[in-house]
C-alpha cells in the first residue's frame, strides 16, 4: 500500500478543492482555488496543533464533516475490491464501504499530524477524455529529495466534484489496495476482508 505519510496531501488538497465549491469553477481556476484553501487549512492545523495533539478525535470529526462527504467511497471501494465486487451481497458491499472509509479516515488523521511544511507546487489541471472528469496535478517538494508527483482524479456527477482516486508517483491508491484486497479475498473470502478491515478500525480505537 502507499506510504501513510503521503495521505496528508490528499486530505489538504481535497479539503481545498471540494470545500469551496469547485463544481462551479472553470478547470483552470481549480488550481488557484485548491491552493488558497489548502493554505487556510494548514494555517488552521498549526493554530490548533496542540489542541488536536491532546485530543486526536478532533481530527476525526474534521475529516468526517469536511472531507468524507466529498469522497465517493462507494466508487473507491468498488475499484479497490475489483471484480470481486460483483460477488458481494448488498450487505457485504455496505460493510466494505463503511469499514474501508474508516480505515482511510484514520490513516488521513494520523498523517495530518505529520505535516512539516513541505512545499506544494500546483500544476495545470488536466482534462480527461471522459466528460466531467479532471486531474488536479501537484508536486510535493521533499527536503533534499526529488519532487513527488501527486495527481487527484475527480469527477462531477452533477452534485459537485468528488475524488475517486489518487495517484502518487504513478502509483494509484485504488490500484494498490486492489492488489492487497484480492490477496485477502482469495485467502479468506469477502467476509475475511471485511473482518480484517473492521479489526483494523477496532485496533485504531484502542
Amino acid at each position: 500500500m502507499l506510504r501513510q505519510r503521503h495521505f496528508l496531501l490528499l486530505v489538504t488538497l481535497v479539503l481545498a478543492s471540494l470545500g469551496s465549491g469547485l463544481a462551479s469553477a472553470a478547470q483552470e481556476s481549480a488550481t488557484a482555488l485548491v491552493e488558497r484553501t489548502t493554505m487556510r487549512m494548514l494555517d488552521t492545523l498549526e493554530q490548533r496543533r496542540a489542541e488536536i495533539e491532546r485530543d486526536p478525535s478532533l481530527i476525526y470529526g474534521l475529516l468526517e464533516d469536511q472531507v468524507a462527504p466529498h469522497f465517493d467511497f462507494v466508487r473507491i471501494t468498488q475499484g479497490a475490491v475489483g471484480r470481486y465486487w460483483r460477488e458481494a451481497s448488498q450487505a457485504q458491499r455496505q460493510r466494505l464501504v463503511d469499514s474501508f472509509k474508516q480505515v482511510l479516515i484514520r490513516t488521513y488523521a494520523r498523517s495530518l499530524l505529520s505535516y512539516s511544511g513541505e512545499e506544494i507546487r500546483y500544476l495545470p489541471v488536466r482534462p480527461s477524455s471522459r466528460p466531467n472528469r479532471v486531474t488536479v496535478a501537484t508536486e510535493v517538494q521533499q527536503s533534499g529529495g526529488s519532487p513527488i508527483p501527486v495527481d487527484y482524479r475527480m469527477y462531477d456527477g452533477g452534485s459537485g466534484w468528488k475524488v475517486y482516486d489518487v495517484v502518487i508517483s504513478n502509483a494509484s491508491l485504488v490500484g494498490n489496495y486492489r492488489s492487497d484486497f484480492a490477496t485477502e479475498i482469495q485467502r479468506s473470502g469477502i467476509d475475511g476482508l471485511i473482518a480484517r478491515l473492521e479489526d483494523m478500525n477496532l485496533k485504531g480505537r484502542e
